[in-house]
């Protein structure tokens, strides 16, 4: 028989690639959960049981849960440092979701369950420079984590942790470091770098002017993971034996001036930088080390951040060209 999987935020970025794969897959039944309405998701597909509910309440996980094998969690509410760094209260009550699909999840019998981290969960201390060591899995601790948004990440870690503890579900934890690429947001406050990029280059290309606005510096550095493995990495966590949590992000760490000179090369369009020093900015420094998932699962990335690059500028480029879609991955 066909498992019956739940993937909650599945109108969202990662959800939407999720549900594809799954769905591509043809081993699941597929129930698929956000609070959008169903015309504003990212990915929607027909195949699929698609459902608008607010999963912060705990009727709805307890409904959407019933006779679920497999449940992902990939809803919050959450957005690029802009977003974040200005709306800490809303991030935070995402712990809503996750203690109630949990306890769904035990009243239900689920069998496993995956929650979907951040690395903004890491400390503090230790992503205060440029070009930093990549931030293994036990650096979050002692915690010192990104104000309102990674505290959430972090107590829903250890929520799944003593659930898993306590009740014998089997949880599984992904800490995902900057996931880019296509059919995701990249304009309406809550986009983050890769796709604020593209989009200002290719807006300043199209109308012909000479600068872009930069939030800080621009010598803050970070890894970006493109979006085919971030899924990759997500599955082989989820159907692995190991109860760890992972990393599951690049450790090809550059600076965001460094990532402005690709897409640069990529539009074949040169641009002056405006650099707005008042902006939200985040930590200086974060990479992922990818040393725990290459040793437990022979898991690493595959994408180069020019490749990856290069597929989300082509795709952003044709979604503005076209203006199809444009008010879907722009609103906030």
């Amino acid at each position: 028989m066909k498992k019956k999987v739940l993937i909650c935020g599945a109108g969202g970025f990662i959800g939407g690639h999720l549900a594809s794969y799954l769905l591509k897959e043809k081993n699941f039944d597929i129930i698929c959960v956000d609070i959008k309405p169903l015309e504003f998701w990212f990915q929607i597909f027909d195949k699929n049981k698609n459902y608008s509910f607010d999963l912060k309440n705990y009727e709805n996980c307890l409904s959407v849960s019933k006779n679920v094998d497999y449940v992902f969690n990939m809803a919050c509410n959450m957005g690029g440092m802009g977003f974040i760094e200005n709306n800490k209260a809303e991030c935070m009550l995402s712990v809503l979701i996750n203690t109630n699909l949990l306890r769904a999840s035990k009243i239900n019998n689920v069998e496993k369950y995956l929650f979907s981290s951040s690395a903004c969960v890491y400390n503090a201390a230790r992503q205060n420079k440029s070009f930093v060591p990549g931030l293994k899995e036990e650096d979050a601790y002692p915690a010192d984590p990104e104000d309102g948004y990674g505290w959430e990440k972090l107590f829903s870690e250890r929520m799944c942790r003593h659930f898993s503890e306590d009740f014998g579900l089997e949880t599984r934890v992904v800490r995902y470091h900057n996931v880019y690429g296509p059919m995701g947001t990249y304009g309406g406050g809550r986009e983050k770098a890769p796709a604020a990029l593209c989009r200002k280059i290719i807006n300043a290309k199209l109308s012909n002017q000479n600068f872009i606005e930069v939030w800080g510096d621009g010598n803050q550095t970070r890894s970006f993971m493109f979006i085919d493995d971030c899924i990759d990495g997500t599955i082989q966590v989820f159907n692995s034996q190991f109860k760890n949590v992972f990393n599951v992000g690049s450790e090809q760490q550059v600076s965001i001036n460094e990532m402005i000179a690709i897409i640069e090369n990529i539009a074949e369009y040169k641009v002056n930088k405006k650099y707005l020093l008042d902006k939200p900015k985040g930590v200086m420094g974060r990479s992922s080390d990818n040393t725990l998932i290459k040793k437990k699962l022979g898991w690493n990335y595959k994408f180069s951040l020019e490749l990856g690059l290069k597929k989300t500028y082509d795709w952003i480029y044709k979604d503005i060209v076209d203006g199809v879609n444009n008010k879907k991955f722009t609103r906030s």
